[in-house]
């Protein structure tokens, strides 16, 4: 009985989190109806997947851009449901609701710019941050991913795979609508769009792991300690080859500590095995920065 009690607890989502997550996405997605309405649909240049779709299909058709968003997107809230959660799907439904409704309440408002370059660029910026937002907030204005992760149960080919593959097929069609310059312009847009995404997710300051292996393990531990601020966590390990035992420092750093930790380590010991990989998220423990000297 108590399990079950904890177990609901941890499903509640607490007031202040619930509000951040709406006023985020709503956020996220009203950039995304002004990166779409003011820079890329008056210049005929589109984004990848269900967005995509829906420009081409209400160039074609004159109906609203937010009706072919919502319709085309229904689908694939049931598939987030199943596959995700319930939470995902919601909040999913949201994002693209206030999406649609953005389009077309600044559908009438004068486009920025006629210059295409620009429009792509700006419009790629504004869209990326948009939907950057969404997505760490525990939304998608896109089903596309859901139709990857449904395709990648079913097929051999990577969640990744399937997006390549969903959005080259629709920048590709957009050169037959829009004219073959216009899907170029298309192309930049997705390219800045989907960079800028990775900047909204993981933050300017994103966070570095880094994995040690020396003789000297308690003078570097000293020295990051000591000249780096950070706290440092030692690691038992064992050789595989010569089965020696061996001590693995392990830190968190940002990038602009990056080179100083190197420089740290090769005034101690040149020799040493130094990996650092990227984190996307840091929480808890000690990460805070010590005093230096």
């Amino acid at each position: 009985m108590e399990a079950l009690q904890q177990q609901e607890a941890h499903k509640r989502i607490t007031k202040t989190n619930l509000l951040k997550r709406v006023v985020f996405i709503a956020l996220g997605a009203a950039l995304v109806a002004t990166g779409l309405e003011i820079f890329l649909v008056p210049n005929q240049i589109i984004d990848g997947g269900i967005v995509g779709i829906s420009i081409i299909l209400s160039h074609l058709t004159h109906w609203k851009l937010g009706l072919f968003l919502i319709v085309l997107n229904i689908p694939f809230f049931f598939f987030g449901y199943k596959q995700i959660g319930k939470t995902f799907a919601l909040s999913t439904l949201f994002g693209v609701t206030i999406m649609s409704i953005g389009t077309a309440v600044l559908h009438p408002v004068p486009v920025l710019t006629d210059d295409p370059l620009l429009a792509a660029v700006f419009g790629g910026i504004i869209l990326g941050v948009g939907v950057g937002m969404v997505i760490r907030y525990g939304g998608s204005l896109d089903g596309t991913e859901v139709m990857a992760i449904l395709f990648n149960t079913k097929t051999p080919f990577s969640v990744g795979e399937v997006v390549m593959f969903f959005n080259i097929f629709i920048l590709g069609s957009a050169g037959f609508v829009f004219g073959w310059d216009r899907a170029m312009y298309s192309l930049i847009a997705y390219y800045i769009a989907f960079k800028v995404i990775d900047i909204t997710l993981d933050g300017f300051d994103q966070s570095k792991s880094v994995w040690i292996i020396s003789d000297e393990h308690t003078r570097i531990g000293e020295a990051l300690l000591a000249r780096l601020g950070r706290g440092v966590t030692y690691l038992n390990g064992e050789g595989a080859y010569s089965r020696d035992e061996k001590k693995v420092i392990f830190t968190v750093i940002t990038r602009l500590e990056e080179a100083k930790l190197k420089n740290i380590v090769d005034d101690i010991d040149p020799t040493a095995f130094l990996a650092v990989g990227n984190i996307h998220d840091v929480k808890g423990g000690r990460f805070k920065k010590k005093n230096i000297h």
